[in-house]
């Protein structure tokens, strides 16, 4: 379990520390205001397109191996990060990260669902979930302390110690695999179409602002993604072992976590992007300064993922946790958005910080634990793949739409800029944000509701606890 949160930490702080070093980066490499989004959605494109290879790779591969795999791309992807001296370096390793991620991320949920049962299951979220909260908090503060004393540099090679604190215990801390199931081949057209319809989704979002959404890049990769996902899905009805079962769209509970996800993470990716250019470019705080901001945030996640999510879950079920965890994270973007003007200060964001990423805690944990309900055990890894899906295409939108929102009140570059102009545009794309999160919780009422839960006593033993469909915290 370590491990494995460990690898969550991972992946928290890769999406974090990247934000804090924006600034630095933009102007060590000449990225523009609106094409600096590249850094991140570089990693949006190529995670989000290949998770649903990623996870069904996973159930036929083996989650170990894939674990270890994605790790791999994680180290050297960072090592080539660190070491870009150009635009094009350095949005090629994020791509390259995003490929270990959408090998790592459907591998990590599969060993969880699999190797816990009930109640145990629903703690091992929560540690998960914690753990990137965890991620997230050190991720802003790493990011800053290393821009600010060394250079943004290492926000990428850092990542190369962590692996290896995770890559060299694993071959034996690791339940190992089973045999490859190769019976019936590989669904290679399906993958093809999925990966590449996908990225051209997402490629298609995250270059609409900066190119405009008339020109022919933004409008071929859309549409090019529109028809390539609808071969994707003509071939799966008809293939008999496919990427993606189409059965498993019919299991509400995951398609509600994916729907969930997708807004979600629409709203989240844009306000960090808000977050990250108040603090900096409008208060002018210094990287570590930025770092620091970022910590009532993220800190209070942990507390929304590891201690309020599985008793919530455990009480009330999914539905309601869910339900709850959106709105809270909407009220607690649209206060900490409220409060930015041009002579703001760190503790106006507080309150709002701390609820914000309460709110954020519960939805994380709820919504992939969610997903997974009810999936047989050898379908894990797609099913999560689907609705990390969501997600990226998700954090897509909220870049192309939200960063355009809040760039719309002023032209050039932010030190150009009236600083009161682009405030404007912050809370406006904040406030945006946080109306879709509630609106997007109401997605949750479509579970159903569950009966409730026997309690496990703390002295029952593994032989005398209730099987595991009876206490099955998710139902």
């Amino acid at each position: 379990m370590f491990l494995l949160a460990f690898s969550q930490v991972i992946i928290s702080v890769d999406y974090n520390i990247v934000y804090v070093a924006l600034p630095d980066i933009g102007e060590a490499l000449g990225f523009s205001a609106q094409s600096l989004q590249w850094v991140v959605s570089a990693y949006a494109v190529s995670f989000g397109g290949l998770l649903l290879f990623g996870g069904r790779a996973v159930d036929r591969l083996g989650a170990r191996r894939l674990f270890m795999t994605g790790l791999v791309f994680y180290a050297v992807s960072s090592l080539a990060g660190g070491l870009a001296s150009s635009q094009a370096v350095l949005i090629g390793a994020r791509l390259v990260q995003g490929m270990g991620g959408a090998l790592l991320f459907p591998a990590v949920l599969a060993l969880i669902a699999t190797s816990f049962e009930g109640q145990q299951r629903t703690k091992a979220f929560a540690v998960w979930g914690a753990a990137g909260s965890l991620g997230l908090a050190a991720g802003a503060l790493l990011g800053g302390v290393l821009t600010d004393m060394a250079s943004w540099r290492w926000v990428f090679f850092i990542n190369i110690p962590l692996a290896l604190v995770i890559l060299i215990p694993a071959p034996k801390a690791v339940r190992p695999d089973g045999p490859a199931n190769t019976s019936g081949g590989f669904d290679v057209p399906a993958a093809l179409l999925s990966t590449v319809g996908v990225s051209a989704i997402v490629t298609g979002l995250v270059t609409g602002p900066d190119h405009g959404w008339t020109d022919s890049l933004p409008v071929l990769a859309l549409a090019a993604g529109v028809v390539l996902l609808v071969a994707f899905f003509l071939t799966e009805a008809k293939t008999r072992n496919p990427l993606m079962p189409l059965r498993l769209l019919r299991n509400r509970p995951l398609v509600v976590a994916m729907a969930v996800l997708l807004v979600f993470q629409t709203a989240l990716a844009g306000a960090y992007y808000v977050f990250t250019t108040y603090v900096q470019p409008v208060l002018g705080y210094s990287p570590i300064q930025a770092g620091l901001a970022f910590l009532p945030l993220t800190l209070s996640s942990i507390i929304g993922s590891g201690q309020l999510a599985p008793k919530l879950m455990e009480r009330f079920g999914p539905r309601t946790t869910l339900l709850t965890g959106m709105i809270v994270n909407g009220i607690g973007i649209g206060l900490t958005v409220v409060v930015m003007t041009t002579g703001g200060s760190f503790w106006a964001l507080l309150p709002g910080s701390f609820v914000w990423g309460v709110g954020g805690g519960l939805v994380f944990v709820s919504v992939f634990a969610t997903a997974g309900s009810g999936v047989d055990a050898e379908e894990q890894g797609v099913a999560s793949a689907m609705a990390s899906t969501a997600q990226q295409v998700g954090g897509a939108v909220g870049l192309a739409v939200l960063v355009a929102v809040a760039n719309s009140t002023f032209t050039g570059s932010y030190a150009d800029a009236d600083p009161a102009d682009v405030v404007e545009g912050l809370r406006l794309a904040g406030l945006i944000g946080a109306g879709l999160l509630i609106l997007g919780g109401l997605l949750a009422l479509a579970i159903r509701k569950q009966p409730k839960q026997p309690t496990v006593t703390a002295a029952a033993s593994p032989d005398t606890q209730p099987e595991p469909e009876t206490q099955h915290a998710l139902g």
